[in-house]
């Protein structure tokens, strides 16, 4: 098969298979469409973030494209690009200050919150909490964060906001005139499973430990976790070589991977199932990020 040929059948598979989904969603009962729905929105986030890092081709524009129809709806393609490149260019992973995909929070700002927030944050660092609270704290986080940029001026945000609306309206557009769903069955039985899908894969990606080369897991996933997450799994490898294509990450992990495991101090989990177990009932950890590791004093 030829470069990015994989890449390519991805492509092919996420956006056929959506449009076969639509097709066939009001035929189907709910508990087949749920994680299909589910599968295809949170594999289109894997091929967004695959895209991002240069692939399928060396045209941005024309990458940009194969990424921005909003399968997913909740985020502009151009967002998620610039805050996922500034998560790999911080040297200070988990850090709430450097790293837009921290899930920490500082201590100041967990002694100013309610009980029902704190409560609410440390169910979401179980792997029930993750999935099935994750979705809402993550999208009222973020659209939140969004609505305060728009309302202090942000131009750059508005036209990303603006351009990204015109692509909701095209995806609803098909789903609901077209195909007939409720927005609320595609919301509920794709977008959000799709989210709690992705949020898995995040679940436990990254840790506040004392070296930064610590702070990146590997997940030793089976066939079907690996194929949804373009081998994301294999994190600490895609944080070395970020611009590694997905189906070459497995091969080079395997040529190395006593001294992956090495340089990221043993952080490796045998799959998400082992995750699941360990983390059912109790929290992976507090999302309370060690003051020492911001570099800033606790009234910062």
């Amino acid at each position: 098969m030829s470069a990015e040929g994989p890449t390519w059948l991805v492509v092919l598979a996420v956006y056929g298979g959506w449009g076969l989904l639509t097709w066939n969603f009001n035929a189907l009962p709910w508990w087949v469409v749920f994680p299909l729905g589910g599968w295809l929105v949170a594999w289109h986030g894997s091929l967004q973030h695959e895209i991002l890092h240069g692939h399928p081709t060396r045209s941005r524009l024309f990458n940009q494209a194969l990424a921005t129809p909003p399968l997913g709806l909740w985020m502009p393609y151009p967002i998620y690009r610039d805050s996922h490149l500034q998560h790999h260019r911080t040297g200070r992973l988990t850090c709430p200050f450097d790293d837009p995909e921290s899930y920490y929070v500082t201590r100041e700002k967990w002694r100013r919150m309610n009980a029902f927030t704190r409560r609410a944050l440390v169910f979401n660092n179980t792997m029930p909490g993750r999935l099935i609270l994750g979705p809402a704290i993550t999208l009222v986080r973020f659209w939140s964060t969004e609505i305060r940029r728009i309302l202090s001026g942000g131009g750059d945000a508005r036209r990303v906001w603006l351009g990204h609306g015109l692509g909701v309206a095209l995806v609803l557009y098909w789903v609901t005139a077209v195909y007939g769903i409720s927005f609320w069955s595609y919301f509920l039985l794709a977008v959000y499973p799709g989210l709690s899908l992705t949020l898995m894969r995040s679940y436990a990606e990254h840790r506040p430990a004392g070296q930064q080369g610590h702070r990146t897991a590997v997940v030793e996933a089976g066939p079907l976790t690996r194929l949804l997450y373009l081998n994301l799994n294999l994190h600490v490898v895609h944080h070395e070589q970020p611009g590694m294509p997905w189906y070459a990450l497995p091969a080079a992990y395997r040529a190395d991977r006593q001294g992956v495991l090495r340089r990221n101090g043993g952080y490796l989990f045998s799959g998400y199932g082992e995750m699941a177990i360990r983390f059912f009932f109790k929290p992976k950890d507090l999302p309370v990020l060690p003051v020492p590791d911001t570099g800033l004093s606790d009234q910062d």
